[in-house]
């Protein structure tokens, strides 16, 4: 399992193999703090769209930076050790910045698999611009209704 997970520095190499090999790589981002349900069925589908599927992980500080103080609740190694553990992931790469500009440079990806709270107009243009220029192309997964971190956050602070 911990084989899935790749240094952001040797990405380049891991993704030559795969393109040797005629795959289809798939990627995805995010901070996955607490995986859930709403998660794990997003990933399924992004696996859908190729051969290979790589997450890339927001690291602590990056987590802080985008959702605040407290967060992450894992850190993330043990995010990282937890996606690797699902058999839709093939590869996952942490990498510490607030935007996933140099991962993306690394993974070019065929396929940039975003959640549906974005769409290809509000993506970050620069997270835009690294897949177009590694020729890859843009697709939207729908959220799996009720299920996010965000919720089950708030449900977890009621009790």
């Amino acid at each position: 399992m911990n084989g899935k997970i790749i240094p952001l520095e040797a990405l380049p190499e891991w993704r030559a193999r795969r393109r040797k090999a005629g795959e289809t790589v798939v990627v995805t981002n995010g901070c996955f703090d607490i995986l859930h349900a709403g998660h794990v069925e997003y990933l399924s589908r992004a696996r859908e769209k190729g051969d290979a599927l790589l997450v890339g992980v927001n690291g602590d500080e990056a987590v802080r930076g985008l959702k605040g103080a407290g967060r992450p609740v894992n850190s993330e190694t043990d995010r990282a050790t937890v996606l690797a553990a699902l058999e839709s992931v093939s590869g996952v790469c942490i990498f510490p910045e607030n935007t996933a500009v140099r991962f993306l440079e690394a993974a070019q990806p065929d396929i940039y698999v975003k959640g549906g709270d974005y769409t290809v107009e509000t993506l970050n243009p620069e997270e835009r611009r690294a897949v177009e220029a590694a020729g890859g192309k843009i697709v939207i997964v729908p959220f799996v209704p009720g299920k996010s971190t965000s919720a089950l956050l708030e449900k977890i602070s009621r009790l």
